[in-house]
C-alpha cells in the first residue's frame, strides 16, 4: 500500500471541531470522537504518514448559548470559525495536511478559509445539498446551508470577511459532487454562479469515473486539492448516521472511487470529514467508512 509519493507532504494534523450550531440536529458535535474511535489516526500513520492530534478546538455547548438561538447562533459558529480558520492557516504554515473532524458543514468557512490564506486551493464539495443558500433564500436560516455561498462572499458579512476579508474562493475553484436535494432559490443561485455542479443524475447517467476525471479537470488551474466531504452526500442506506439524510444517494463503492481518482492527482492537501451523527448511527458505522474514504483519498490502494 503506501503513500502515495510527489508533491503531498508526508504530516497530517487532525483537528477535532465538535460544533453542532449550524443546524438543529443533536448530535454531530460527536462526530470527531466517532472518528478517533473509528481509527481514523491509526490508518493514516499505516499509510506512511506522520499523523499527529491536536485535540478539539473549542466549541460553546448549545445549552450555554441560547440567547443566540434566534440569530441561529452567528456569533459563536463565527468566533469558533475563527479558531479553525487559524488552525488550518497554521497546519499548512508549519506544512502539514490539516484534517479537520466536525461537526456540522458550517465549520468550512474556518478551513477553507485557513488553506487558502497563503495560496488559492480548489474545492471538491461531497454533499446532497448545495449549501449555497444565503439569509434572504434560506428557508431555514440554518449556517450550515450558507457556507458555500459565504465562502464565495455572499451572505452575513460576519461570515464573509471571517480570518480575512472578502470571497475565500471563485465559482470556477469549485465543483459540487452528489447534489439532490435543493431549495427553490438555491438552486436558482447555482444556476446563475460559475460553480461547477453534478447532481445524482449526472453520476447516475455518466458514472462517478467519468465525473470525478472531468471535475479535476476543471481544477487543473490550481496545484492544491482541499476536500470537503460531507457524509450526508453518501447513501443514507450505507451511513445511517448523518445530520441529514436525504435518500438516493452516493453508493460506498462510488465514494471509494472518487477518493482513489483524488488520490491519483497527489495534490489533496486538506480535507473536512462533516455531519456524521453517532447519535442516529449503528455500530459507528458511518464513521468507519468515513475513515475508509480517507484512507482511500490519502493513497491506500487496493493493488
Amino acid at each position: 500500500m503506501g503513500k502515495a509519493g510527489g508533491k503531498m507532504e508526508n504530516r497530517i494534523r487532525m483537528i477535532g471541531v465538535p460544533l453542532d450550531l449550524g443546524q438543529e440536529q443533536r448530535g454531530v458535535d460527536l462526530g470527531p470522537g466517532a472518528l478517533r474511535y473509528a481509527g481514523l489516526s491509526a490508518r493514516l500513520t499505516g499509510l506512511g504518514y506522520q499523523v499527529e492530534d491536536i485535540g478539539n478546538l473549542e466549541v460553546p455547548v448549545r445549552d450555554v448559548v441560547t440567547a443566540e438561538r434566534q440569530q441561529h447562533y452567528l456569533p459563536s459558529i463565527g468566533k469558533v470559525c475563527e479558531t479553525v480558520y487559524q488552525a488550518g492557516r497554521t497546519a499548512v504554515a508549519q506544512g502539514c495536511i490539516p484534517v479537520f473532524m466536525g461537526g456540522d458543514h458550517s465549520l468550512a468557512l474556518g478551513s477553507i478559509g485557513g488553506v487558502t490564506h497563503e495560496q488559492p486551493t480548489a474545492v471538491i464539495w461531497v454533499d446532497a445539498h448545495g449549501d449555497f443558500n444565503t439569509p434572504e433564500t434560506s428557508p431555514s436560516g440554518n449556517i450550515h446551508g450558507m457556507v458555500l455561498a459565504a465562502l464565495l462572499g455572499e451572505g452575513h458579512s460576519e461570515l464573509v470577511h471571517l480570518g480575512r476579508p472578502g470571497p475565500k474562493l471563485s465559482g470556477s475553484d469549485v465543483v459540487l459532487i452528489g447534489l439532490r436535494e435543493l431549495d427553490p432559490q438555491e438552486k436558482v443561485r447555482l444556476r446563475e454562479s460559475s460553480v461547477n455542479v453534478y447532481t445524482m443524475r449526472d453520476i447516475d447517467e455518466r458514472g462517478i469515473g467519468a465525473i470525478a476525471r472531468e471535475a479535476l479537470g476543471k481544477l487543473a488551474h490550481r496545484t492544491r486539492l482541499h476536500l470537503s466531504l460531507d457524509l450526508d452526500g453518501l447513501d443514507p442506506l450505507e451511513v445511517p448516521g448523518v445530520g441529514t439524510t436525504s435518500p438516493g444517494g452516493i453508493t460506498y463503492r462510488e465514494a471509494q472511487l472518487l477518493m482513489e481518482i483524488i488520490a491519483d492527482t497527489k495534490l489533496l492537501c486538506s480535507m473536512d470529514i462533516v455531519e456524521i451523527n453517532p447519535i442516529l448511527d449503528h455500530g459507528n458505522r458511518t464513521a468507519k467508512i468515513a475513515v475508509e474514504l480517507a484512507a482511500s483519498a490519502f493513497g491506500e490502494a487496493i493493488m
